[in-house]
């Protein structure tokens, strides 16, 4: 079993978990969360997703996963001037289907800082994403909906800080494979945070 909670710079906040509920069989479940509310623009972000996936160890030493699931959400956001106000409203719901390869060293390396040595580890993810953007309505007209497919490569990197205990950085890009005016992929993927793994195998997510 594990547990993660990651954030970033942007103040979206997930919390992760992952479960081996039989041999090679897993399931993983998500959810994130983006409330803010700054000068020009004004956001509320809330998702989730349920997946299920088969993992195997490659030479005792690495970890391979394989996860396909569905996810579902809300989203809107303010867009405003000091000089005029609220300029532009968007908001819809989300849908997601995705496919995710995830593949774990558990080779460690260790590096001696600061008097103590550090375990650290690293993987990588390769995520692919078709999202639909329903219901959607700009400035409270309804408009059409879209939809884009996403490709989301990352790396991370675990520091062992005590026990079961990892510092998780998470960095990688995300791209959409259509043109759309308004679904479109973010210009990185960034995250930090802290993973918990209670006995079993250990994997992205």
């Amino acid at each position: 079993m594990e547990w993660g909670i990651h954030t970033n710079f942007s103040q979206n906040t997930s919390v992760q978990g992952a479960y081996a509920f039989a041999d090679h069989l897993g399931v993983m479940g998500s959810a994130s969360f983006l409330h803010t509310d700054k000068k020009k623009r004004a956001e509320d972000h809330d998702f989730a997703e349920l997946g299920l996936g088969y993992f195997t160890r490659i030479r005792d030493k690495r970890v391979l996963e394989f996860y396909g699931g569905y996810g579902l959400g809300h989203t809107k956001r303010v867009e405003r001037t000091p000089a005029e106000g609220i300029t532009r409203t968007l908001e819809g719901n989300l849908t997601k289907y995705f496919a995710q390869a995830n593949y774990t060293s558990k080779d460690k390396k260790t590096y001696h800082v600061l008097g103590r040595d550090w375990p650290v580890t690293y993987g990588t993810a390769l995520r692919l994403s078709y999202v639909n953007l329903s219901n959607f309505r700009l400035d409270n007209q309804a408009r059409a909906s879209e939809d884009n497919i996403f490709l989301e490569p990352i790396t991370y990197t675990r520091i062992n800080l005590v026990g079961p205990v990892d510092f998780q950085l998470i960095s990688g890009s995300n791209f959409g494979l259509k043109h759309r005016k308004y679904l479109k992929a973010a210009n990185s993927v960034f995250q930090f945070g802290l993973i918990v793994n209670v006995g079993g195998q250990s994997g992205l997510k």
